[in-house]
């Protein structure tokens, strides 16, 4: 099977600005095209002891619709992040305690799901939450003419005859989450998946720049705080 070679200009342009919210432990803002999306952290604090856990820390996720209260499809999304986030997540370096991961749409315009689980990534990046690797995730649709679009949009989402998002680690890009939605071969399959692999690579690299930019800043504020005290 050959690999089909991935642009970035098949992504949508991104954005990302993380430390936001001030009451929450990390926090960032994460726009793919026109689709926007709010992530907050808290803890590790301590939890109920009925939802205790011995041997590790508990991660819950509440996925906020734009407006309305959230439904079926919300509970499956805050699944999908949770079986995303969890596992690169050294929760046993924090038992019993709890770790909230809330997600709040802001606006969606196709691939919501990934750009979901982008956003919380990076705002447990920003909280400084100890994990085993980075994680990124990508959407791909197949139109009715068997063409793949990476990133679609919500038109395009609707008039494809399916939809996937994957969800990679960042050192091997193994499939940690895969969603599927609507009919589709096993060869079309595997031609997103390959596709996918590499935009994930693209934003990857994003993410490394969004945190070094994040770095830079806080340093140079830490550094102008320190000459004022010293004058």
């Amino acid at each position: 099977m050959e690999t089909e070679s991935v642009h970035a200009c098949e992504l949508r342009t991104m954005l990302s600005e993380q430390g936001l919210l001030n009451q929450a432990d990390g926090s960032a803002v994460f726009k793919q095209g026109d689709t926007q999306v709010m992530a907050a952290v808290y803890g590790p604090v301590e939890v109920r002891m009925n939802k205790e856990l011995l041997d590790k820390a508990l991660v819950e996720v509440i996925f906020r619709p734009k407006v309305g209260l959230p439904g079926c499809s919300e509970k499956m999304m805050e699944q999908l992040i949770r079986q995303s986030c969890e596992p690169v997540i050294l929760t046993t370096l924090h038992p019993r305690s709890s770790m909230t991961i809330i997600v709040q749409v802001i606006h969606d315009s196709g691939s919501l799901l990934s750009c979901a689980i982008n956003a919380a990534f990076l705002a447990m990046i920003d909280a400084g939450y100890p994990m085993k690797s980075t994680i990124c995730s990508v959407t791909c649709a197949i139109t009715n003419n068997d063409e793949i679009q990476l990133d679609p949009n919500l038109q395009q989402q609707k008039e494809a005859s399916s939809v996937m998002t994957f969800v990679f680690d960042g050192i091997n890009k193994n499939v940690m989450t895969s969603s599927t939605k609507g009919e589709y071969a096993i060869e079309q399959y595997n031609k997103c998946l390959l596709a996918s692999v590499s935009a994930a690579d693209h934003i990857l690299q994003f993410f490394r720049q969004s945190v070094e930019r994040k770095l830079s800043r806080d340093a140079k504020y830490q550094c102008i705080d320190s000459n004022s005290m010293d004058s």
